[in-house]
């Protein structure tokens, strides 16, 4: 590991005075489950680590009329433990417990989770978000099991956030601070495609903290997320789907449908959404539905199974969700 500059702030104030204007001047530190493996592996050589898991602001879940209001470092334990997460998020919920590991349920944070960098191994040994040698990408012609089925490139990893889809299907916001000001964004539009290897994976910028996450009330709304997973010990899934059904009687209004770890940023599957709104919610309009998740998909060489799952997936949330799995 590079030697550099530690700082432990007490105030959000303090910890963005000591973030730089440019990436890899400084590094945020919170449950520290990602950035210490980077830094490790010499991925991340920062010159300061800023660690803000000791600013009281950035934590805490609050719950009220307007929605759920979750701190940037709450644990993955916590909302686990949280009733108003386990009742009414029940997507949320699930994908938290989707992490198997007690140890990084205890000091991986919410704010975390969202900003982690990809785990494509080619990135982790250095080839960048792109896998590029030579002016090409090694990930077509290479081991691609776990890659990116949607998306087309270039960028062919997947986004590693077990929260993103979960959150992105029930309409959450995220606020991001910096010096000078602060801006709230969809948690949609906070996962980004890098189209080269100078952009990042997120909106997130070098001298931002993202403090906390605002979900609106789910009251009324179905919502599940299933998990596909080649294990039950701590790994990654292979697909996920997270599902949030506005419902009018038993007629489904709006659906979004997020499938996981199928492309560089979590994926709105909307020919099932399509397939499913202004319907009953039955066994055959959920057939449906789960039909059309795979539309569009551009499997590489060694993942088209990833196309079954995502159906098989999009199925086992919409059940879950009406209640009928």
């Amino acid at each position: 590991m590079q030697a550099f500059e530690y700082a432990s702030p007490s105030t959000l104030h303090e910890a963005l005075a000591l973030l730089g204007s440019q990436w890899g001047e400084a590094d945020v530190l919170a449950g520290g489950t990602d950035q210490i493996s980077l830094m490790k592996d010499f991925i991340h050589t920062p010159k300061r680590v800023v660690n803000i898991k000791g600013i009281k602001e950035l934590g805490g879940i609050h719950h009220s009329a307007q929605g759920l209001r979750i701190g940037a470092t709450v644990t993955f334990d916590e909302l686990a433990g949280n009733p108003a997460v386990r009742t009414e998020y029940p997507a949320l919920h699930s994908a938290v417990m989707g992490v198997a590991s007690p140890q990084i349920r205890n000091m991986g944070t919410a704010g975390g989770d969202l900003c982690q960098r990809p785990r494509c191994w080619y990135y982790r040994r250095g080839f960048g978000l792109l896998a590029m040698q030579d002016g090409k990408s090694l990930v077509p012609n290479g081991d691609n099991r776990y890659h990116a089925i949607f998306g087309g490139g270039p960028a062919y990893f997947v986004s590693p956030s077990s929260l993103g889809p979960a959150l992105i299907a029930l309409g959450a916001k995220v606020k991001l601070v910096s010096a000078s000001g602060q801006r709230v964004i969809s948690a949609e539009k906070f996962f980004v495609s890098p189209q080269n290897e100078s952009s990042r994976e997120t909106a997130l910028l070098p001298n931002e903290i993202l403090t906390e996450i605002q979900v609106p009330p789910a009251r009324g709304v179905k919502n599940a997320t299933y998990e596909i997973r080649q294990k039950e010990a701590l790994d990654w899934p292979l697909v996920t789907a997270s599902v949030a059904l506005q419902m009018q009687g038993s007629t489904v209004s709006k659906s979004f449908i997020l499938l996981g770890h199928v492309a560089p940023t979590p994926w709105a599957a909307a020919k099932a959404s399509q397939a499913l709104d202004g319907k009953a919610l039955t066994p055959e309009t959920i057939q449906q539905a789960a039909d059309a998740a795979g539309d569009g998909a551009t499997p590489l060489s060694g993942n088209e199974y990833k196309v079954k799952l995502a159906r098989v997936a999009v199925k086992r949330a919409l059940l879950e969700a009406s209640g009928k799995a």
